[in-house]
């Protein structure tokens, strides 16, 4: 496999992880779950992983892991402030900051070929 493609199948994962936070969130009713909310939440975990085992045979676990999560960190936070009026107090956003940083770091740090 390419780095190319490990990498764009990383950030898909990522995504994913993102999707499935949000149908958890959607998921979530005073009256109770709605399963059809679980099972895309499920779904998108289900690929999220699969794609994450695919990119990490070329990128570096370490590397992979990290980002995977980053990008699943910041945008379900992303998703929290833009969708479901979470504080975006100046603190949280410079928390997640760091967390970018710190993915864009590793993706620039990556061995050569990776």
């Amino acid at each position: 496999m390419t780095p190319t493609l490990a990498w764009l199948l990383l950030l898909i994962a990522g995504a994913l992880e993102i999707g499935w936070a949000l149908c958890f969130k959607l998921a979530e009713t005073p009256a109770g779950l709605r399963w059809g909310w679980v099972g895309v939440a499920a779904l998108c975990l289900v690929a999220s992983i699969a794609l994450l085992f695919v990119a990490q045979r070329t990128i570096p676990i370490g590397t992979a892991y990290a980002v995977w999560t980053g990008i699943g960190s910041v945008g379900a936070a992303a998703v929290g402030i833009l969708l479901f009026g979470e504080p975006a107090s100046a603190a949280r956003v410079g928390c997640v900051g760091l967390i970018v940083a710190g993915v864009v770091g590793l993706k620039l740090l990556a061995p050569a070929g990776a």
